[in-house]
C-alpha cells in the first residue's frame, strides 16, 4: 500500500520506500477552480497520491536514469575537474559546478569527497554499489524544487567537507564521523517536497500522522536514507553491529537539522564553550560538534559570497511561495513567510539572519577559533546582513512613498470637493 511508508527489517532502524512522498506538483497552482478543474480538497488529494504513484514508478529501483549516463563535452569535463580541485575553497560555485556536471553536481561530488578522504579504501567500498547509492539519492531530491533539491544538498556538502577540514575538528575525527558528516550532508533534506511540517500536519498528511507531528521531514529524509542504503547494500559487507550504529548515526545528525530545536543545539553549544568542557576525543562530544557542523552548512548560505548567497534566498523564498499559493488554493490559513504580498525576501533574510544565522555562526566561530573560513562566513554574513537590510529600506521607502502619494491625491479630491461644495 501506498500510504504506509514504512518497510519492515528484521531488526534496528525503521526505514522507509523510496518515493513514498506525495510528489506535489506545483503546476496544479496553474489550474483554476471552475468547469471540472480541480476545485475541492479531494480532487487535489487524489492528484498528490497519483503524483506520488508516478514519482515512485519512474525511479526504477535505484536504476541510473539515461539522463545522468549523457557524455559531457571536455571542455565541460575539464572544467568541473579543476572546479573539484578547488572543492575546499569557500567561493566555490555549486551553480556553475552542477551546469558543468549535466545536473550530477551530488553524484559527483561525493565520489570525488570519498576518494579524497580515503574513504573508499578505508570501508573497502564496492563502487558500483556506492555509485548506485548516490544516484538514488539524488534522483530522491526533487529537481522542481526551488530550495531543497540535489543541488542544496551538494552545497551542504561542500560546506560540510570544508567544515570538516577545520585544525579544531580535523585532528580528532576518525575516517567513520568523516563518512557519516558527508552521508548525512548529502541526505539530509532527502525527498523534500517543497512544503513545511505545519503544512503537512494542517493537511493530515500520513507522515505527520507515523511520526505524530514531531520531526516529520527530518524523520522521513533520515528513514529514506536507511532504505537507499539497505536497497543498494554499499554497506552489506560491513558488521551488522556497525551498518546499525551507522543507521542511528545519521539519524542523529539528520534529526539535528530540524529548525525547531535550534535553540535547544545553540544552547548546548554555548554551555560548552562557557564552561570549556569540550573534549573531542570523546565520541559523544565528537558527534555534538559533527551535529553543529551539519546545522551550519545547512543554513550556510547567507556566508556566502552575495552573488551566491542571493541566488539561495531567493529559491527559498520562491518555495515559501509556492507553498503559501498552495495554500490558498486549498483553502488554508496563509504559512508565516509564505505570503509574497506582504512577506518579502528582504524582510525574510534580515529575521533569518538576525535570529537564526549569526547567533549560530559566532558561536561557531568561538568554537573554531579566528580561523580563516570562519573569518570570512562572519564578514560574508554581516555584510549580506547590511545589503538586504538596504535593500528592505528601499522597499518600504517606495511603499511609505506610494501611501504617502495616495494621502495627498485623497486631500487633493477633497479640497476639490470643498471649492466645489462653496
Amino acid at each position: 500500500m501506498l500510504g504506509d511508508a514504512r518497510v519492515k527489517v528484521p531488526a534496528g532502524v525503521l526505514s522507509e520506500r523510496r518515493g513514498s512522498y506525495p510528489f506535489i506538483d506545483f503546476r496544479l497552482l496553474n489550474n483554476t477552480t471552475h468547469s471540472g478543474e480541480i476545485g475541492t480538497k479531494k480532487k487535489v488529494k487524489r492528484l498528490l497520491s497519483f503524483q506520488r504513484y508516478f514519482h515512485a514508478s519512474r525511479l526504477l529501483r535505484g536504476i541510473v536514469p539515461q539522463a545522468s549516463l549523457h557524455l559531457l563535452d571536455e571542455d565541460y569535463l575539464g572544467q568541473a575537474r579543476h572546479m573539484l580541485s578547488k572543492v575546499g575553497m569557500w567561493n566555490f560555485d555549486i551553480f556553475l559546478f552542477d551546469r558543468l556536471t549535466n545536473g550530477n553536481s551530488l553524484v559527483t561530488l561525493l565520489c570525488h569527497l570519498f576518494n579524497v578522504h580515503g574513504l573508499i579504501h578505508h570501508f573497502q567500498l564496492d563502487m558500483v554499489k556506492l555509485h548506485r547509492f548516490l544516484v538514488m539519492v539524488q534522483e530522491d531530491y526533487h529537481s522542481q524544487n526551488p530550495y531543497h533539491n540535489a543541488v542544496h544538498a551538494a552545497d551542504v556538502t561542500q560546506a560540510m567537507h570544508c567544515y570538516l577540514k577545520e585544525p579544531k575538528l580535523a585532528s580528532f575525527l576518525t575516517p567513520l564521523d568523516i563518512m557519516l558528516g558527508l552521508l548525512a550532508a548529502a541526505a539530509h533534506d532527502v525527498d523534500h517536497p517543497g512544503v513545511n511540517q505545519p503544512f503537512l500536519i494542517k493537511t493530515k498528511h500520513h507522515l505527520a500522522s507515523l511520526y505524530q507531528n514531531t520531526s516529520v521531514l527530518e524523520n522521513h529524509h533520515w528513514r529514506s536514507t536507511v532504505g537507499m542504503l539497505r536497497e543498494s547494500r554499499v554497506l552489506s559487507h560491513l558488521p551488522k553491529e556497525m551498518t546499525q550504529d551507522i543507521e542511528q548515526q545519521l539519524g542523529s545528525l539528520i534529526l539535528s537539522t530540524d529548525i525547531n530545536r535550534q535553540n535547544e543545539f545553540l544552547s548546548r553549544l554555548k554551555d560548552h564553550l562557557n564552561n570549556k568542557d569540550l573534549c573531542l576525543e570523546d565520541t559523544e562530544h565528537r558527534h555534538f560538534m559533527l551535529q553543529i557542523a551539519l546545522k551550519c552548512a545547512d543554513i550556510c548560505n547567507p556566508c556566502r559570497v552575495w552573488e551566491l548567497s542571493k541566488q539561495w534566498s531567493e529559491r527559498v523564498c520562491e518555495e515559501f511561495y509556492r507553498q503559501g499559493e498552495l495554500e490558498r488554493k486549498l483553502g488554508l490559513d496563509i504559512s508565516p513567510l509564505c505570503n509574497q504580498q506582504k512577506d518579502t525576501v528582504p524582510s525574510i533574510q534580515v529575521g533569518f539572519i538576525t535570529y537564526i544565522a549569526e547567533p549560530l555562526f559566532v558561536e561557531w566561530g568561538h568554537f573554531t577559533g579566528d580561523t580563516p573560513l570562519s573569518v570570512n562566513m562572519l564578514n560574508h554574513l554581516r555584510k549580506n546582513k547590511s545589503k538586504w537590510r538596504a535593500l528592505l529600506h528601499k522597499q518600504r521607502s517606495k511603499s511609505n512613498d506610494r501611501l504617502g502619494q495616495g494621502t495627498e491625491d485623497k486631500d487633493d479630491k477633497k479640497l476639490t470637493e470643498d471649492g466645489a461644495a462653496q
